[in-house]
């Protein structure tokens, strides 16, 4: 993959997974120091919009963040019914970095890509799912084993777990690799704006959305 340190990103703790999307909005203030365009669903979507985080690099510069759409996803348990009515799709947006400065900022990492996209769009939705017959004491060990996977799957775009889907940015057809599992669906791909685009969800279907360029995230905090 072209990149390291999986930029940057965390895969959620057991504890915090459902303060992914905490009851008060996320401020907008990390989004409005990005040098990049975010992005989210397109104007055919008309339910409710929200921030959710932003993640940085080693010198605080923002590299990545997510908008959500629908409904605020709450952490489910596979099979116990909680969450089966939730309608969500949340979009990543991953600044095209082709070089990054190490933690310690004495080295180069690699530079971000689609599958940084893809991945962190499914660590995503792991955030938010874990079997229903696991005890939580053992939620850390698979969330651990699952991120890896994600990984793994997000290193091979064109590996036999992903198809291809085709849906518009900013009104311009654009090819995604797009797959699915019994936690809901992972897409990954780039825009003409410089930016890798990932999403994620469940309950809504991926096939019907668009993307576009979001004019005032402010109004997201609202």
């Amino acid at each position: 993959m072209e990149t390291t340190s999986r930029v940057g990103a965390q895969a959620p703790a057991a504890d915090g997974a459902a303060q992914a999307v905490p009851s008060a909005r996320r401020t907008v203030d990390g989004y409005l120091l990005a040098p990049f365009p975010w992005y989210g669903l397109d104007e055919a979507f008309t339910g409710p919009r929200w921030l959710m985080q932003v993640g940085t690099a080693a010198d605080g510069a923002v590299e990545h963040g997510s908008i959500g759409h629908g409904d605020e996803p709450s952490v489910r348990a596979e099979g116990s019914g909680n969450g089966d009515k939730e309608r969500f799709a949340v979009v990543v947006t991953v600044a095209a970095n082709p070089v990054r400065r190490s933690a310690d900022g004495t080295g180069v990492l690699e530079a971000t890509s689609v599958s940084s996209a893809a991945w962190l769009a499914g660590v995503g939705l792991l955030s938010f799912t874990w079997p229903g017959q696991m005890d939580h004491s053992l939620r850390d060990d698979w969330l651990d084993q699952q991120t890896e996977t994600a990984w793994v799957l997000a290193d091979d775009l064109h590996g036999s777990d992903w198809s291809t889907l085709s849906l518009p940015v900013d009104g311009s057809p654009t090819s995604f690799h797009y797959r699915e599992s019994e936690y809901g669906w992972v897409l990954a791909g780039s825009t003409k704006e410089g930016v890798h685009l990932g999403a994620y969800g469940r309950g809504m279907s991926a096939y019907g959305l668009g993307f576009s360029v979001v004019q005032d995230i402010g109004a997201y905090a609202k």
